[in-house]
């Protein structure tokens, strides 16, 4: 009898060691955060509180200096821990790279995520691939607490999800210049929130200015409005990238009703004259467009 109870004693006394080896390992290994990024939530909110307009094509994002800025906000806030990355979801047609899409994915320490662009420029499948990173990471434990930048209500499920797992979950938001631009369910949701504020995104947003022309005197000439249609070509071109635009050409010489009204408005404005019941010139203006597209493709 006494043989077993040493025996017993001896077998607590290892699993006791184990247990605080095991527990010495884990005081050692540092926390893990990483910050997941809605690329639209970001656009949209930072656009109308710097720039005044949710439009993309109207403003320029400094994506990696603003990356840089959230990793050193990540830095203070979780103090004892290290970053795991950047995750950054974004829309693309056909899931396919921009060109900034493509430099903001070459920077050290960010993932870029992509789901689709509907024909309205609606971001598809973006919600469901923060809920998978961020399930994923927090059932493996290779993240302790997640900084989500975002505000869509569709998150929610993401948030319980990982929560589930033993993460927790930091909502970051952008100062809305009036109202909310998060969705309640979420902030409830979610373990802590933080809003960034107008002068922490200020030296990354600047509204674009349209270029100098000098206005027409008189009829312009086909020439003229021709060139109008290679210069909006090429600026279409720059701010809503190739993949966008290249779904174009299969209709040439026809382009869909609200791309040409849009070509014809910004046209006008270029040229400060009324191309309205003006065939010849309208046909010149998408002359114009066409060739510059062609060129490029």
């Amino acid at each position: 009898m006494n043989e077993d109870l040493a025996d017993l004693s001896a077998r607590i006394d290892r699993t006791n060691e184990l247990l605080q080896r095991m527990l010495a390992e884990v005081a050692k290994t540092p926390s893990t955060h990483a910050i997941f990024v809605d690329a639209g939530y970001l656009y949209a909110a930072a656009g109308r509180l710097v720039a005044g307009t949710e439009d993309r094509r109207a403003f320029d994002l400094d994506a990696e200096g603003l990356i840089d800025a959230l990793i050193d906000r990540a830095r203070t806030v979780f103090a004892d821990s290290r970053l795991l990355r950047v995750y950054w979801y974004d829309g693309a047609r056909r899931r396919i790279h921009t060109a900034e899409q493509q430099s903001i994915a070459e920077l050290p320490d960010v993932k870029v995520r992509l789901g689709n662009l509907n024909a309205n420029n609606q971001q598809k499948g973006v919600d469901s691939l923060i809920r998978t990173d961020l399930e994923s990471l927090a059932r493996h434990r290779a993240i302790s607490d997640a900084a989500l930048l975002g505000g869509d209500e569709d998150l929610v499920s993401a948030v319980e999800a990982a929560q589930g797992y033993g993460a927790r979950v930091h909502l970051w938001g952008i100062e809305a210049p009036e109202g909310r631009n998060q969705a309640e369910p979420l902030l409830w949701e979610v373990d802590s929130q933080r809003t960034l504020d107008l002068d922490f995104f200020k030296p990354y947003v600047s509204r674009r200015t349209a270029p100098a022309y000098e206005p027409m005197t008189g009829r312009p000439t086909r020439e003229d409005v021709r060139f109008v249609g290679a210069q909006i070509a090429a600026k279409w071109l720059a701010a809503r990238g190739r993949d966008t635009l290249v779904e174009l050409l299969p209709g040439h010489p026809y382009l869909p009703g609200s791309v040409d009204q849009e070509l014809l408005v910004e046209a006008e404005g270029l040229l400060q004259y009324s191309l309205r019941g003006q065939a010849d010139l309208r046909r010149a203006l998408r002359d114009g467009f066409w060739d510059h597209l062609q060129t490029q493709y």
